[in-house]
């Protein structure tokens, strides 16, 4: 991680709006966090997997082998229509959250 570690439950959230574009193998997404946080959140390769993989188990993704731009063999993951779902909740909760916070930052 850069600056910022990932809170507990953030990661799963991360992916799924990665892959809210479309199917994306796992150095896509790490590489979208990256840039969309400006290098402040990094995802480790063994944290993304076990996300990736306990997610398809939850039925919130599916899988495909394909081909990457650099024409390597690659796991493609796509959300489900339970994945969005689960995203909707999670960005809703994780609003929440987060403007709960920032009442508490603001207060004299």
């Amino acid at each position: 991680m850069a600056d910022l570690d990932l809170l507990q439950g953030t990661l799963d959230l991360l992916v799924l709006k990665a892959l809210t574009w479309g199917p994306q193998h796992g150095y896509a997404v790490v590489r979208w966090v990256s840039e969309t946080t400006e290098d402040d959140l990094q995802i480790q390769e063994g944290a993304l997997y076990t996300s990736l993989h306990r997610m398809e188990k939850r039925g919130w993704l599916v899988s495909r082998w394909g081909l990457s731009d650099n024409n390597r063999k690659a796991k493609f993951y796509q959300l489900t229509p339970a994945g969005r779902r689960q995203l909707r909740r999670e960005s809703e909760r994780w609003s929440r959250y987060a403007r709960a916070i920032a009442r508490v930052l603001q207060t004299a």
